[in-house]
């Protein structure tokens, strides 16, 4: 699966990281020189230019990828993005910020197939999004869902698992992770869960207590 990351910034740096690390071809682009260099250097492949114009996107191989993402700071720039990936059948990401007008949301929406929101988990959003993933569950939280951290404790069974491992229900989903004092980011397959650990998820409310059975044992 080809993956286009328009935007290495916070958001746009660690989706295509952890992309990158889980096997999927992922292609950069950015019109920063220094942030060029800066993916560069992580081994990713990278296009330097305008990601609005299409013949940066043609030099990334758009006629080739499976999705888009506009990720940069400028949700202009992203909506352009995802107008010229739905020319040539990409599944479409767009990064919107939460202050938007209604006419301006719906002109946002038509564009893109999946819109999200930095301030709401966005590079693990980001990530779920470009993938196929429900974005809108993380966006527009409904009454059946609830988004939970949890801390893990001593003598939680979880302890000592890797993410993979975790065997969580269809109702729940693990975005976030973060070892003590550390911040939460998206966590790895390889991550391997300690005590203190923090988790962020979205959990069907009906199935909080089967989900708090499986992390804590409680």
């Amino acid at each position: 699966m080809r993956i286009i990351v328009v935007g290495y910034g916070r958001v746009g740096a660690r989706t295509a990281r952890v992309l990158d690390e889980e096997g999927y071809d992922v292609v950069v682009v950015d019109n920063d020189r220094e942030k060029v260099d800066r993916a560069r250097e992580t081994g990713l492949t990278v296009i330097h230019g305008d990601g609005a114009d299409e013949s940066v996107l043609q030099e990334a191989e758009i006629g080739d990828a499976d999705a888009v993402g506009g990720l940069t700071g400028d949700v202009e720039t992203n909506h352009e993005i995802c107008l010229l990936g739905r020319e040539y059948d990409c599944r479409t990401v767009l990064r919107i910020s939460e202050d938007v007008s209604s006419d301006r949301y719906e002109a946002y929406a038509a564009a893109a197939d999946d819109m999200i929101y930095p301030q709401r988990l966005g590079a693990a959003g980001a990530k779920t999004a470009l993938l196929g993933g429900s974005l809108n569950a993380i966006g527009d939280l409904t009454e059946a869902l609830q988004l939970t951290t949890v801390t893990v404790a001593a003598g939680a069974p979880i302890v000592g698992q890797r993410v993979s491992e975790i065997e969580l229900p269809e109702t729940a989903r693990l975005y976030a992770h973060g070892h003590e004092r550390e911040p939460m980011t998206i966590p790895l397959p390889t991550t391997t869960i300690e005590v203190g650990d923090r988790l962020a998820l979205v959990v069907e409310r009906d199935a909080l207590d089967e989900v708090t059975a499986i992390l804590l044992g409680e």
